[in-house]
């Protein structure tokens, strides 16, 4: 069973809005066992929609839209796939009732034109919206399935995982079954190279590796006639991958490291603080996103200039000039600095050059020092990124949350 997800909206074409919709969707229907060859996305225009629909049936089983279910005359998705289905509209009851206790809600009038989002094709499954105005619509006929989703992704996400998910396993005898290993700083041709025979020889759970950032992910999946008999299909193959990568393997599941040593940090009562120079505040940011981290994660300084940091890390006005702000003397002197001003157990720090310019040859662009400290042990590592500014610092961010795993098991952070 393949599906294709079909985008409406100018905006997208436009690039005022990033399409977001497809990665979510895509990525649930993958855990649903259902493949996805193509994603399109298509304005708000009449003649091409209808052509991007019937071409998008050609090529699968399942088209889902997202977007053009709204009030204005631009809004013409759900006209569009009613044509396709040769159904005419009705109006619905509970969602015009619903619609009205909306507006009720947020003191507004309503207005003519929303009544048209209410009227639905004869014989669809309505999907209410708890989270806005339009529902969403479920259609088939002609041997093809038809879903149609606002574009909002709060209304979108919660709709597709109250009704299109249930739809889909009641649709299936198997149950598909998932479980994502995060393996970190192997890098994804390395992973994929050392699972290359799991891989050739896969039949039932199969194994897909790619990578985000500084980590690759391995995700295993059963199919099976429950989810016990999936998860020991997964099991046995789910071992081998640890045995072949031992504690590169940081974390299961839909976390990031930044979580993952968060919990380490709470759980253990470690207190921390952090110094940046190149990363501006992203570490810091990255810390305080995890709920519950101000019992350990004392504070953050962003220390641009070298006057900052030798009036707030007490970094020495002689290493400065010797060795420059980008070197792991800096760092180094900058991660105790941190911790002993704040009082924490560990102190990290980042400083390097994340560009456009400011690079030489000595001390190119994308050259970057992270420093910790613990317990008046000192360590640094040497850092190369190639890319842009935005690419240079959100890996320094992940590498630094790398480095904190590694002190903390106990793995070796050596090159």
């Amino acid at each position: 069973m393949s599906a294709e997800i079909l985008a409406v909206g100018t905006e997208i074409l436009l690039g005022d809005i990033v399409n977001t919709n497809a990665q979510y969707i895509s990525k649930e229907l993958a855990k649903l066992g259902i493949d996805v060859y193509y994603q399109t996305v298509v304005g708000d225009n009449p003649k091409r929609l209808e052509r991007a629909l019937y071409e998008a049936f050609e090529r699968a089983d399942i088209v889902i839209t997202t977007g053009g279910m709204g009030p204005t005359r631009d809004d013409i998705t759900k006209e569009i796939c009613a044509k396709y289905f040769e159904k005419e509209f009705v109006l619905d009851e509970k969602a015009y009732e619903m619609l009205k206790s909306f507006f009720e809600k947020i003191n507004k009038e309503m207005t003519e034109n929303n009544i048209k989002q209410v009227y639905v094709p004869e014989g669809s499954i309505v999907m209410y919206n708890h989270n806005g105005t339009a529902p969403g619509i479920i259609l088939e006929g002609k041997g093809k399935t038809l879903i149609m989703l606002p574009g909002p992704p709060r209304e979108m996400k919660p709709m597709f995982e109250e009704y299109a998910i249930p739809f889909f396993k009641k649709k299936s005898e198997y149950t598909f079954v998932s479980r994502v290993l995060r393996v970190a700083r192997v890098g994804e041709s390395k992973t994929e190279y050392m699972l290359r025979d799991l891989i050739d020889s896969q039949t039932n759970p199969t194994i897909a590796t790619y990578v985000k950032n500084v980590e690759a992910i391995v995700r295993i999946t059963a199919k099976a006639k429950s989810e016990e008999e999936a998860n020991r299909l997964i099991d046995p193959v789910a071992e081998e991958i640890y045995r072949r990568f031992g504690k590169s393997i940081y974390a299961e599941g839909e976390t990031n490291i930044q979580n993952t040593v968060c919990k380490k940090l709470i759980e253990d009562n470690i207190t921390i603080a952090c110094a940046e120079s190149c990363t501006g505040g992203l570490v810091a940011a990255a810390f305080t996103d995890m709920p519950g981290i101000s019992s350990v994660f004392k504070e953050g300084a962003v220390t641009y200039s070298n006057e900052a940091k030798m009036k707030m890390l007490g970094v020495k006005k002689e290493t400065l000039d010797k060795y420059g702000a980008v070197s792991p003397e800096t760092a180094a002197e900058m991660a105790e600095g941190i911790a002993k001003t704040s009082g924490c157990e560990i102190g990290v720090s980042t400083t390097g050059i994340a560009g456009p310019g400011g690079g030489t040859e000595e001390k190119p662009v994308g050259l970057v020092y992270i420093g910790f400290y613990r317990n008046g042990v000192v360590k640094t590592k040497k850092l190369n990124y190639p890319g842009l500014r935005e690419t240079v610092r959100a890996r320094t961010v992940d590498a630094v949350f790398n480095f904190i795993r590694n002190e903390l098991e106990g793995i070796d952070n050596g090159d």
